[in-house]
């Protein structure tokens, strides 16, 4: 049996484990209380008090329709609004709704709007396929999350760039990032209005975190 020792990284919002060697070359350092509680206190202060969210929740009578319902995240979930109003039914994520639409012969199916895809990828870990054979999926480049894009062809490379996508070379290897600030949410606009999401085409995108050095 092979023991692998790993160090814990506990932040405000987050915790994830790495391994000590990939610790030991990365940029973190140990520093003093003093400076630990300062660092701590500024991410804290940094976290918005409330968030806001769009839910979409299937419900009513689930059995007879629940072969027609995502085969992901298939729990049922009660909730209760500022109203009284209290509903049980299903989470249907909003990659997943164009699908579901045509399941039921619904008009007008919605579009992933590019904030919506953005916390998609970003902060549910949802690879997100594009038309014209690309991929948006969540990495972690020295020890960050980052909105990547992949399937691009090198011609391709200028007018992603002009769009806002930054490049980074890593292991001599092009690799394309939408910012994860507040502009990055506008730069994914400007992406999808070339390459909109694939909705109901291909199914319920899959789950997929990549992690870089």
């Amino acid at each position: 049996m092979i023991v692998a020792r790993h160090i814990r990284l506990i932040r405000p919002m987050s915790r994830e484990n790495i391994a000590k060697e990939r610790m030991e070359s990365s940029h973190w350092k140990e520093v003093d209380l003093t400076a630990f509680s300062s660092h701590w206190q500024d991410e804290v202060a940094a976290i918005p008090a409330t968030t806001e969210s769009t839910l979409h929740i299937v419900t009513g009578l689930l059995l007879p329709i629940w072969k027609h319902l995502p085969s992901t995240n298939m729990k049922v979930y009660r909730l209760q609004t500022d109203a009284g109003e209290r509903i049980v039914g299903r989470l249907v994520l909003p990659q997943d709704l164009g699908r579901l639409h045509a399941a039921f012969n619904l008009d007008g199916a919605p579009v992933l709007s590019a904030a919506e895809a953005f916390d998609l990828v970003l902060d549910r870990c949802t690879s997100l396929p594009l038309r014209g054979d690309l991929t948006l999926r969540r990495s972690t480049v020295m020890y960050a999350p980052r909105i990547e894009l992949s399937g691009f062809s090198d011609h391709a490379v200028p007018q992603l760039k002009a769009l806002g996508l930054t490049s980074e070379i890593i292991a001599w290897k092009l690799r394309l990032f939408v910012p994860v600030g507040e502009a990055g949410i506008a730069i994914l606009g400007r992406l999808f209005e070339l390459h909109p999401p694939l909705q109901g085409d291909t199914g319920a995108a899959s789950r997929a975190s990549a992690e870089n050095g």
